[in-house]
C-alpha cells in the first residue's frame, strides 16, 4: 500500500501537494482532480455527525438533509461499563458518518477527566485510563468498520479549555505515560486507528500540533504510527515548525484558506530551499494511504445510512445503561406506573433538549425524547403529570450573525464561565418560580425534581468556576425536600456538581448524562422499574472540586501554565490513596436488585500468556440485573510515588434472581506482588486475593 501510494505521489506537482496537507474549505482539504484524487471530507463528533456549513463561512446551509441519529455522550457510554455497547456506538457514527459523505469522524475524544470543571468532559469517557481505552478501542473499530477514519483526540494533555491555544503543561513523563497517553496507545496499537488530531495546548513549552516530542518521538518512532496527523482548528502556529513536524494536514476556523502556514508560505520557503519537499511528501504518501485504506480510490466503499431504525434502537440501548443510581436510601425507586395517579415533574431540564449545544459537539437531532415527553409517554394517560419548571437558566444573549467557531481562537480559545449573580429581575422571577414549585409539591404525594447542568457550563471554550449548581437549584432543592420528603431528585449533567446543601435528606437520586436522542425515554424507563439502573460512575464525584487533586495539589485554568503536579495521582487514585471521602466513588452504581460475590480465584493462561480473576456472583434479588465486576490492583509494598489500587479489568454481566454466573475478569499488568481486589466500586471491595 505503501508503495503505491508513493508511486501516485509522484505524480503530483508541489501545489498539488500543498492542497492535501491543509484546508481548503472549513472541512475539506483539496482534490487533484487529473488524477481523480478526492477531496478529504470531515465532520465533527462524536454525538453525531455534525450539521452542513457552507464551504467558506461558518453558516448552516439550512437544508434538511443532515438532521442525524443524536447519540449519548462519551460519559454516558462509559457509564455503561460494556465494551460491546462502544463498538455498537461507533458503528452507529461510522455507518451515518458513511452515510452523510464523510470520510473522517473527528472523535472519539479520550482526554483524561483530570478536574471535574473542564468545560468538554462530556465528551470524554473517564478519569481513569484503562476504562477510557477500553471504551475507545472498540468505539474506534466499529467506526472504521464503515470505511470512515475515526479521529482521536487530543493528542496530548488537553485537560483544560481556560486558555487552550496557549497553556502550557507542566507534567513528568511517569504521569504523561501512565495516565495520559494509554489510550491514544491502545488506539493505535490495538484499534489501529487511522488518524489522531493534535492538542491545542503545549507540552514542554511547544504546541502539541508541532511538537517533535508527540508527534515524531512518540507517535511515529516509538509507537510506529502510520496514519494521518490532523491539527486541531487552529492549532498550528509556525510554517517551519509545522512542516518539519510529523503534523500531515493543517486545519483552522478562518476562510484565509491560501494563507495557512501549510499552505502558501510553506511553498514559498520550499520554493526557497529553506524547507526540504521530502518532509511535504511524507505526507501526501500517509493521506494517500489513508485514502486507500477507506478506498476511496478503487470504488471498492461500504455505502452508510443515517436516521435508520436500528440506530434509533441502540442509542436507547446505550442511555438505558448510561443512568446511573447512585442513592436508594428507603427503597423509593423505582416508582409504580400502576399506582402513580398524578405526579409533579419540577425543573427546567426536565423539559430542555441539549442536542443542538456544547460547542463543535453540537448535533442536528434528526429528534430528542425529554425526560418530560419520556415519562408520560410511558406513564400512557392513566397518570396525570402536571410540569412546572422551578428554575431557568440565564437569559440567552441576543443571536448574531457570526457562529461562535468563527472567533473560537480570540481570548487564548476559552476562559472561565461564572455563575451570574447580579440581575435583580431575574433573581425576583426565579423567586417566583421556585415558590410556584414549593406550593405545587404540597399538594403532590410523587414529585420528581429534574435539574442539573446544560451546554452553557458543559460546552467547549468554558471551564466552570466550581462544582456548584446554577440557576439557585440548590436552594429549590433544600424546599422541596422541607414540603416532601419523597421528592425523587434526578440530575442532568456532564460532570459533578455539589451536593452537600441536600445529599443527606435526599432519599432517591438518578444521575443522567446527555444520553442522546432516547435520553427521556431511558430515564423514564428507570424511574418506573422497567429498565433495572446499570450503569456506574466512570469517576468520581467529588463533594467539592477542591477535593480534587487538580486543585489541591496542581493547578487548573491557570494563563501560561497548567503544572500537573499531582502526578499520576488522579480521580479515584488520589482520593483512595489519601482518605479523602467522596460523595460517590469512582464505579460506583446501585441497581434494584443485589448481589453476593464469592468463591474467587486467580487463573494464569500460559498459553495466552494472561491472568484472569475467576469469581461466582449471585442476584439475591427479586429482578434480573446487570453487574459490573471490577478488578484493582493494589501493591503489596505500596510506595509514596504510585497509588494505592488501580483498576485493571472489568466485566458487565446480567443476572437472573437466584441464579449464580461464574465470570471470568482479565487482568492487565498482573505481577505476585500485587493484591487483587475484587467489587462493585473503587470502594466496594468485595474479595481481596
Amino acid at each position: 500500500m505503501k508503495n503505491e501510494a508513493e508511486q501516485l505521489m509522484k505524480k503530483l506537482t508541489l501545489e498539488e501537494k500543498i492542497g492535501m496537507i491543509h484546508g481548503a474549505e472549513l472541512f475539506r482539504t483539496a482534490p487533484v482532480e487529473r488524477l481523480n484524487i478526492p477531496a478529504l471530507s470531515m465532520s465533527d463528533g462524536p454525538m453525531g455527525v455534525r450539521q452542513e456549513f457552507e464551504p467558506n463561512s461558518w453558516k448552516c446551509i439550512g437544508d434538511n438533509d443532515d438532521y442525524v441519529s443524536y447519540l449519548p455522550c462519551n460519559s454516558a457510554l462509559a457509564s455503561t461499563w460494556n465494551r460491546e455497547l462502544a463498538g455498537i456506538t461507533g458503528s452507529v457514527l461510522g455507518e451515518e458518518a458513511r452515510g452523510r459523505g464523510k470520510d473522517v469522524i473527528l472523535g472519539p475524544g479520550v482526554n483524561i477527566k483530570r478536574s471535574p470543571l473542564c468545560g468538554r468532559n462530556f465528551e470524554y469517557f473517564s478519569e481513569d485510563p484503562f476504562l477510557t481505552k477500553e471504551m475507545a478501542v472498540n468505539y474506534i473499530k466499529g467506526v472504521q468498520n464503515w470505511d470512515v477514519a475515526a479521529c482521536v483526540k487530543h493528542f496530548a494533555a488537553n485537560n483544560q479549555e481556560t486558555q487552550r491555544l496557549w497553556v502550557d503543561v507542566k507534567i513528568d513523563e511517569k504521569a504523561l505515560r501512565e495516565i495520559y497517553f494509554p489510550a491514544f496507545y491502545d488506539a493505535v496499537k490495538k484499534a489501529d486507528v487511522y488518524t489522531i488530531m493534535g492538542a491545542y495546548n503545549k507540552i514542554y513549552g511547544k504546541h502539541c500540533c508541532q511538537s517533535d516530542f508527540l508527534l515524531n518521538d512518540v507517535l511515529r518512532k516509538e509507537w510506529n504510527y502510520d496514519g494521518v496527523i490532523i491539527s486541531d482548528w487552529g492549532g498550528v502556529h509556525d510554517t517551519e515548525e509545522a512542516a518539519n513536524s510529523e503534523l500531515d494536514i493543517e486545519m483552522s476556523v478562518t476562510n484565509n484558506f491560501d494563507d495557512y502556514y501549510m499552505a502558501q508560505p510553506l511553498i514559498k520557503l520550499i520554493k526557497e530551499g529553506k524547507i526540504s519537499e521530502d518532509v511535504i511528501n511524507n505526507k501526501v504518501v500517509h493521506i494517500l494511504i489513508l485514502m486507500k485504506r477507506l478506498h476511496m480510490l478503487d470504488g471498492k466503499r461500504k455505502s452508510g445510512a443515517y436516521n435508520t431504525k436500528e440506530h434509533q434502537k441502540q442509542a436507547l440501548e446505550v442511555a438505558r445503561e448510561s443512568v446511573v443510581l447512585l442513592k436508594n436510601t428507603k427503597g423509593t425507586l423505582p416508582l409504580s406506573k400502576e399506582k402513580t395517579k398524578e405526579l409533579l415533574i419540577i425543573g427546567e431540564n426536565a423539559d430542555m433538549k441539549h442536542a443542538l449545544g456544547g460547542g463543535s459537539a453540537e448535533i442536528k437531532a434528526l429528534y430528542e425524547i425529554t425526560p418530560l415527553m419520556g415519562i408520560t409517554a410511558l406513564l400512557g394517560g392513566n397518570t396525570k403529570v402536571t410540569y412546572v419548571k422551578g428554575y431557568c437558566q440565564d437569559p440567552k444573549e441576543e443571536l448574531q450573525d457570526i457562529n461562535w467557531q468563527e472567533t473560537s481562537l480570540e481570548n487564548g480559545g476559552g476562559e472561565v464561565v461564572k455563575i451570574k449573580t447580579d440581575n435583580k429581575a431575574l433573581a425576583e422571577y426565579r423567586k417566583t418560580l421556585r415558590q410556584e414549585a414549593i406550593a405545587k409539591a404540597k399538594e403532590f404525594s410523587q414529585v420528581i425534581f429534574i435539574g442539573g447542568l446544560n451546554h452553557e457550563y458543559d460546552c467547549e471554550g468554558n471551564d466552570r468556576e466550581d462544582m456548584k449548581l446554577p440557576y439557585e437549584q440548590d436552594l429549590l432543592i433544600e424546599e422541596l425536600l422541607n414540603v416532601n420528603p419523597n421528592t425523587t431528585v434526578v440530575m442532568v449533567g456532564g460532570s459533578p456538581v455539589e451536593m452537600g446543601r441536600w445529599i443527606n435528606r435526599a432519599d432517591s437520586l438518578l444521575w443522567s448524562w446527555y444520553a442522546g436522542m432516547e435520553g427521556g425515554k431511558a430515564l423514564a424507563e428507570v424511574l418506573f422499574g422497567k429498565i433495572n439502573p446499570s450503569g456506574k460512575l466512570p469517576e468520581s464525584f467529588y463533594k467539592t472540586h477542591t477535593d480534587c487533586s487538580a486543585h489541591s495539589l496542581g493547578n487548573f485554568a491557570e494563563k501560561e501554565t497548567a503544572d500537573y503536579a499531582e502526578g499520576v495521582f488522579v480521580g479515584y487514585r488520589y482520593l483512595d490513596t489519601y482518605n479523602i471521602e467522596p460523595e460517590f466513588c469512582f464505579g460506583h452504581g446501585l441497581s434494584y436488585t443485589s448481589f453476593e460475590y464469592k468463591e474467587a480465584n486467580i487463573i494464569k493462561d500460559k498459553n495466552e500468556d494472561k491472568t484472569y480473576v475467576e469469581c461466582s456472583i449471585t442476584n439475591t434479588g427479586n429482578v434480573s440485573g446487570k453487574e459490573t465486576i471490577q478488578v484493582y490492583l493494589a501493591p503489596k509494598n505500596h510506595k509514596e510515588d504510585e497509588p494505592i489500587q488501580q483498576l485493571k479489568g472489568f466485566e458487565k454481566v446480567l443476572i437472573n434472581p437466584s441464579e449464580t454466573v461464574k465470570i471470568k475478569v482479565e487482568i492487565e499488568g498482573y505481577s505476585e506482588d500485587m493484591e487483587v481486589r475484587v467489587g462493585s466500586s473503587s470502594r466496594d471491595i468485595r474479595i481481596v486475593l
